[in-house]
């Protein structure tokens, strides 16, 4: 082989925008990550390392609003998403006593079997873990083989899992409660008010009706076994059942 072919030994590193040095190493560092290189002056450059990946950080545009989380990402794949969400909520707790899951920064929720979630850091960047084997083809508006509220379900899964949109997803299921809530099994019903009273409180609204609506179900012992066993990764929910 000539010295001068291309060999496939590549190795890319996302560079993303850094709107605060003290934010995104604060932020990085409380989850295990590892400040291989940082610099504010003459220019902000920081490169960050965690188990196997890197990632790297320059400055900001002008314009930029952390807020809109726009800013930039990076998919890291992996073996299994599990361990990897596992281990920065275990990271989160011991450094802020909590898990962020609301407002920036913070991580998206993991629900056992799922292939993905994000991580948004305090400039608005998306670091997102998807596994290797997901599925390449993803149903958005929910499964075709689904009717009614289960298929607002399956959409609104895909709408937070995949997409990181929970306004969307609180509004999809609001709309398929009205319309399908009466005629839907109580099981179902169930999942989808504790779903909407969690993206109320991650949204910042009102959890009021829905909570109101949970409460007042006529649940057996199965059937609340069932709805927790399907939702055991919200914390809260055998409180809201209760």
């Amino acid at each position: 082989m000539s010295e001068t072919a291309v060999r496939p030994n590549e190795k890319t590193v996302p560079l993303m925008p850094c709107a605060s040095v003290e934010n995104t190493l604060a932020f990085y560092e409380a989850l295990g990550f590892e400040a291989t290189y940082k610099q504010s002056k003459p220019y902000v450059y920081l490169a960050l390392r965690w188990s196997g990946f890197e990632l790297h950080f320059g400055p900001a545009p002008k314009d930029l609003d952390p807020a809109r989380e726009e800013s930039g990402g990076c998919l890291v794949m992996v073996d299994a998403v599990a361990p990897y969400h596992a281990a920065f909520v275990a990271a989160m707790r011991r450094v802020h006593g909590k898990v962020l899951s609301s407002g920036l920064p913070r991580i998206t929720r993991y629900r056992p079997g799922a292939s993905r979630f994000t991580l948004i850091d305090p400039s608005g960047n998306s670091i997102i873990f998807i596994q290797r084997d997901e599925p390449a083809e993803l149903e958005y508006g929910g499964s075709k083989k689904l009717t009614g509220l289960a298929k607002a379900l399956d959409n609104a899964r895909i709408l937070r899992e995949f997409k990181n949109d929970d306004l969307q997803a609180f509004r999809a299921l609001k709309s398929a409660v009205r319309r399908h809530g009466a005629d839907a099994p109580v099981v179902e019903r169930g999942i989808a008010l504790c779903h909407l009273v969690d993206l109320a409180m991650t949204l910042g609204e009102p959890t009021d009706p829905w909570a109101a609506d949970l409460r007042a179900l006529e649940l057996t012992t199965d059937e609340r076994q069932r709805i927790e066993s399907e939702l055991g990764h919200l914390p809260r929910v055998r409180e809201w059942l209760a």
